[in-house]
């Protein structure tokens, strides 16, 4: 399991929300990584990628079945913020598609738009055995905030 570099000087432990494993959920998963890491650069990425990491644990785990949940949680240092979906796992390991640019599905993109905006990503089991946790990493000039981006 790799640790975080950022991790150890992020100055506050890391934000926590457990929610139902519903679709009407995920913007509100969104809605905390957004009110999380504000004012920095990523909220669009954070924000998109949450969503598609909340959609997969819905969809793709034992998290979906009835009364699952799943849990997001945001460690935040300057310059970097490190988002973690945590489900109930399944038989199949979370992966990227690399689908063609020009396939028309409306499914399998996720992991792969992950890939490609997240400066890191990665899957590990849960440390409590009861699933897995899907995250991602993003970096950003740590004097740099969302209000200097037009």
């Amino acid at each position: 399991m790799e640790e975080p570099h950022a991790t150890a000087g992020a100055s506050r432990p890391p934000a926590r929300r457990r929610f139902p494993a519903l679709a009407s959920q995920i913007q509100y998963a969104r809605r905390f990584v957004e009110r999380t890491i504000a004012p920095s650069p990523e909220i669009t990425t954070a924000t998109l990628l949450t969503s598609e990491l909340a959609t997969n644990a819905i969809t793709h785990s034992s998290s979906g079945l009835p009364g699952g949940k799943f849990e997001v949680a945001v460690h935040l240092a300057p310059g970097w913020a490190r988002v973690e979906v945590r489900d109930l796992g399944s038989p199949e390991q979370p992966r990227a598609q690399h689908r063609d640019p020009y396939d028309t599905s409306e499914h399998g993109r996720g992991l792969d738009l992950v890939e490609a905006l997240a400066a890191k990503w990665g899957t590990e089991p849960r440390p409590d055995g009861l699933g897995r946790l899907v995250w991602f990493e993003l970096v950003w000039d740590p004097g740099e905030s969302g209000a200097d981006r037009d």
